[in-house]
């Protein structure tokens, strides 16, 4: 397992990760369909074993169980890995609202620090907050305060579309951008990555699967059940999904899964300090992982790739 640095924070991450959306279960919808806490124990301690060091939930990941669930799998290990989690989506009051308010923000983190059996997370994220908390300089004063109280040691935030990763290289506080880079979404590249770099930001390639369309997979008329993000999707976009990973399954080769490919691909970038995939079985943490050691794509892989993308993929 390769390790890259993560911007200016000083800490090297593995080029594979953890995302742990997915273990956070389905109970209260938002996630990828119905889990078993001890695979993902088990898929979490996996991933330990073989060289994962960097591990991404959020607090509202099942209302709290990703976190519980990677506090019980990491402990013992704590020191061997980093942590980060996300903090943004309310939850506490009935139903999931915005909430950003300083003392809201210490208050979940002082929470998310008792599900995750620590004393402080290596990584506190914003998750998708408003653009014109973006450049406000007083978003990041508790965050600073956080710091100064030893109980998170790097921020940054979690955005959904360039304009917004902007405004944060803009504001020149946030350390990491967490951004949903992918096959899928490539329009990060021309402006995002290189203006990350310029400042020293660590980019943070989550979804990087595309939600599990770029395994090639899915089928064009699957379904998914209820509490799947998934389960709402018009027809037509589950089977252009699954369109785009027949049209770049010219990335599979006898050492390189489809899956593989798609991580392969974020990683070509310089900028990207790392992807983290989802997993919930010890199958999933083994073919994530595998990438690697999978062959980097060519430039001409690459150059395809982005072609396809500049045309919709033909759709």
């Amino acid at each position: 397992m390769q390790r890259r640095p993560l911007g200016r924070t000083g800490l090297d991450v593995s080029e594979i990760g953890f995302g742990a959306w997915a273990i956070g279960g389905n109970a209260h919808g938002n996630s990828y369909g119905p889990t078993k806490d001890t695979e993902s124990i088990e898929a979490v301690r996996r991933a330990v074993d073989l060289g994962v060091n960097f591990f991404d939930t959020a607090d509202v990941y099942g209302w709290g169980h990703s976190e519980e669930v990677l506090g019980q799998a990491l402990e013992g290990r704590r020191e061997e890995v980093f942590l980060a989690t996300k903090v943004g989506g309310d939850f506490y009051r009935g139903g999931v609202r915005m909430n950003f308010d300083p003392g809201y923000l210490a208050f979940a983190l002082d929470r998310s620090l008792q599900r995750l059996r620590t004393d402080h997370v290596d990584l506190y994220q914003l998750h998708n907050p408003p653009a014109e908390l973006m450049t406000d300089p007083t978003t990041y004063e508790v965050l600073d305060a956080l710091k100064g109280e030893h109980k998170i040691d790097h921020y940054g935030v979690s955005v959904h579309e360039p304009v917004e990763a902007l405004l944060c290289l803009e504001a020149g506080k946030p350390e990491t951008l967490q951004i949903p880079f992918s096959l899928l979404r490539q329009e990060w590249i021309e402006e995002v990555l290189p203006q990350a770099r310029r400042a020293g930001v660590g980019i943070i390639a989550r979804e990087p699967l595309g939600n599990g369309f770029l395994t090639g997979r899915i089928h064009p008329n699957a379904t998914f059940p209820t509490g799947d993000i998934r389960h709402h999707w018009p027809p037509s976009m589950i089977a252009g999904r699954s369109a785009v990973a027949e049209r770049l399954s010219f990335l599979v080769k006898p050492n390189r899964t489809m899956a593989q490919a798609a991580l392969r691909f974020v990683l070509a970038f310089p900028e990207t300090s790392l992807a983290i995939p989802g997993a919930k079985t010890d199958a999933q943490v083994d073919e994530n992982v595998g990438a690697a050691d999978a062959p980097p794509l060519t430039d001409s892989e690459i150059k395809e790739s982005r072609t396809l993308y500049a045309k919709d993929f033909g759709l």
